[in-house]
């Protein structure tokens, strides 16, 4: 793996680089075995595995304390998995691949992380910045078509640049200033996008309530209901990429269906799957985990099939389409929802269940009046929350760019602020 194929950047480095390898001890981790119990009590040392990765996923904890298992001395001894000296920095090098951090006292690993022990002419939070900067890289070359993986032969060839120590602990902390600067103003975005969410959600919920109108159940205003293929198993042979998709709940995502075009049948299967069959206007419901998951069926969309963790909502003559899909994704039907799924070991959500949901009973032409204003509202949404999501995006380009910037001397940290990477960005 050379600069040039996995980080174009490194090649304008001021300083030499070199492989991290000769100036850090290279290491990983193992599991011991399962199989034997002995290894798994009196457990005492922290050990890092996948489970742990929730922790680096936003790139803001730069040292690692707690995980969430322990293993013994005696399964450390009868495995490879070794127990490394605290300022050992890691990274994730399978499935959530390219997440690091700092060891804040000895600790073992799983073999899901490579490890590096730094030597004398390295200091680990460089180190760790240099990591971070080559993180969207690392992602891109992975390899493995179920779980993406950076094999130990490509860690061993990882390169870093490689200033004099005063120079490394300098960016070091400049970065770790300038970078805290710009977390706390996408914090503060993230905290604006769920407060706009929030007054979207309160919008329904209010418009429904304040309708002051009698409840009527969903059957009764013609409402009909088919529950997915429950059962149904298909051969390998079924399945096509590209062909017709199933909707399942992890399709459906903030009030719309985002399709996977390799969870899908071939034509001559859907034709089996007539009464499965989704129409535009029709809602699509999860009926498992998330309950509440609710989006409308659109025009580009008629005729993919209905999986089986989700109901088809066909609406009648007494409800508009539009409005019953403002009604399902609402915090009024969720309340029943949850009401409902308290006492279940697994929530789910059948037919009856869905069709006794009670709303308030509006006329069409009420029901058209309130969506209209809910479109309104909606629209008022959907520009605020690309504005923030656009601020985010931009606070992330810059905080990279400022990384790779320092890490390969593109400016003199002793001398640059560092702060016009937010500018035009407000908190």
């Amino acid at each position: 793996m050379t600069d040039s194929r996995l980080a174009p950047w490194l090649s304008a480095s001021r300083w030499p680089t070199a492989p991290i390898r000769l100036v850090a001890r290279l290491g990983s981790g193992h599991t011991p075995s399962r199989s034997k119990p002995e290894y798994w009590e009196n457990c005492t040392v922290p050990w890092i595995t996948l489970a742990d990765v929730w922790q680096l996923r936003d790139g803001r904890t730069s040292i690692i304390t707690e995980t969430k298992e322990m293993v013994s001395p005696l399964g450390l001894a009868n495995s490879a998995a070794v127990k490394h000296p605290a300022g050992t920095v890691i990274l994730s090098r399978t499935a959530s691949v390219g997440f690091s951090a700092i060891m804040g006292r000895d600790m073992a690993t799983s073999q899901d992380f490579a490890t590096w022990t730094c030597g004398p002419k390295l200091e680990p939070r460089y180190l760790l910045h240099a990591l971070r900067g080559m993180a969207p890289d690392l992602k891109r070359v992975a390899t493995g078509s179920t779980h993406k993986t950076i094999y130990m032969p490509d860690i061993e060839q990882l390169r870093v640049p490689l200033p004099p120590l005063e120079e490394q602990r300098r960016i070091a902390d400049f970065l770790d200033a300038e970078t805290a600067l710009i977390d706390r103003l996408l914090s503060t975005r993230q905290r604006h996008i769920g407060l706009v969410e929030e007054r979207w959600e309160s919008s329904i919920y209010q418009e429904l309530i304040q309708s002051g109108a009698p409840e009527i159940e969903l059957r009764r205003l013609g409402v009909e209901v088919t529950t997915g293929p429950f059962g149904t198993v298909f051969s390998a042979s079924e399945y096509q990429e590209g062909g017709i998709p199933m909707v399942n709940p992890l399709h459906i995502r903030n009030g719309e269906i985002t399709p996977d075009f390799h969870h899908a049948v071939a034509p001559e299967t859907a034709a089996r799957l007539t009464r499965h069959r989704l129409r535009a206007g029709d809602l699509v419901v999860g009926r498992k985990g998330d309950l509440g998951r609710a989006a409308l069926v659109q025009a580009s969309q008629d005729g993919w099939i209905c999986g089986s963790d989700c109901i088809a909502v066909h609406p009648g003559e007494g409800i508009r389409s539009h409005f019953l899909d403002y009604v399902l994704r609402s915090q009024y039907i969720r309340s029943q929802l949850l009401a409902r799924s308290l006492a279940a070991t697994m929530p789910s959500l059948n037919e009856g269940s869905l069709l006794s949901l009670r709303i308030p009973r509006l006329t069409l032409h009420e029901q058209d009046s309130m969506s209209n204003r809910l479109d309104q509202a909606h629209d008022w949404l959907v520009r605020a929350r690309h504005s923030m999501r656009r601020q985010v995006a931009l606070l992330s380009e810059r905080r990279q760019a400022l990384i790779t910037a320092a890490v390969t001397g593109q400016f003199d940290v002793s001398t640059a602020s560092g702060r016009n990477v937010t500018e035009g960005v407000s908190a």
